[in-house]
């Protein structure tokens, strides 16, 4: 099927920007022109693209097709080069939050040819992102590439599992066992956060379940375990400081958790993203550890 690119160009601004009026804005037409586009675009592929409100959201098929449209802008781009007049293709990827809070950012702006639509989500689950085709590049904690895709490793975020000294005298004065860690509160970045219950059957060889909170900030996890709301698992990268302060003490220092983290790209985006994919690994080999346990 042979789509329109006008049409698809349109669709791609609407979700991107969240509304009729900013995507006319953004492409120097009438907002009845955009509406007009969309309508053709739904006719021709016969189902609903847009989902009206505040903002405008895309119904999966609207999202698969608005990538796709950016995808062929960044072929195009790689292919006859950038011009000064022209805006630079976007890329969307999956990271998780303590990537982009650590390291991720210096390797994105060696790319300054490129604009970044990032979709923030678990280590364990941002693969999932390719494997419905809404991104075309991801960092992931998973080493099997999603069907086609390409995979390389990176090495592995070090955490640690991290509390105040006012902390660790309420809940471990009598030592960090199975039985103070089952009753201490715990900090969890959501509910797809898998790392405290990691490092606990690492420690105890129990799932435990200990009262938790939910806060998805990764700078706020590390400041929370500074205010001694909870403990839980910090980058080492964002805790370094508050550890050599002993603002934030570890529940073992013999027991850090190592988690291996791996860039996957489209195959049919991989010669177009090869300057990221550079940038990321070389980033990666300075922040990460490298032949982790």
């Amino acid at each position: 099927m042979q789509l329109d690119s006008a049409q698809l160009t349109a669709l791609a601004s609407i979700l991107r920007l969240g509304s009729f009026d900013a995507a006319a804005a953004a492409l120097g037409v009438t907002p009845s022109a955009i509406s007009q586009r969309v309508k053709a675009l739904e006719d021709r592929v016969g189902t609903t693209l847009v989902l009206r409100g505040q903002p405008c959201t895309g119904t999966p098929t609207g999202q698969r097709l608005a990538k796709h449209a950016e995808d062929v802008a960044l072929l195009e781009a790689q292919a006859l080069g950038v011009s000064g007049n022209t805006s630079p293709p976007r890329l969307r990827l999956a990271v998780p939050a303590d990537v982009l809070a650590t390291w991720l950012i210096p390797a994105l702006a060696q790319i300054p040819d490129m604009l970044f639509d990032l979709v923030i989500d678990d280590q364990d689950t941002s693969a999932d992102w390719l494997r419905r085709g809404e991104v075309s590049a991801a960092v992931t904690g998973q080493a099997r590439a999603a069907p086609g895709c390409d995979v390389r490793p990176l090495g592995a975020l070090r955490y640690h599992p991290t509390a105040s000294p006012a902390y660790m005298k309420k809940w471990f004065a009598r030592g960090v066992t199975t039985e103070t860690l089952s009753q201490a509160p715990m900090l969890t970045f959501n509910r797809k956060d898998q790392l405290q219950g990691r490092w606990l059957m690492q420690k105890t060889g129990q799932r435990l379940t200990p009262p938790s909170h939910h806060l998805p900030s990764s700078h706020g996890f590390v400041t929370a375990a500074r205010e001694g709301l909870g403990w839980g698992m910090n980058p080492a990268p964002l805790v370094a400081e508050d550890m050599e302060k002993d603002r934030l003490v570890s529940l073992d220092d013999a027991l850090p958790l190592d988690v291996p983290l791996y860039w996957q790209v489209a195959r049919i985006m991989a010669p177009a993203l090869a300057p990221l994919t550079a940038a990321i690994r070389a980033t990666a080999r300075e922040a990460l550890v490298q032949g982790a346990r």
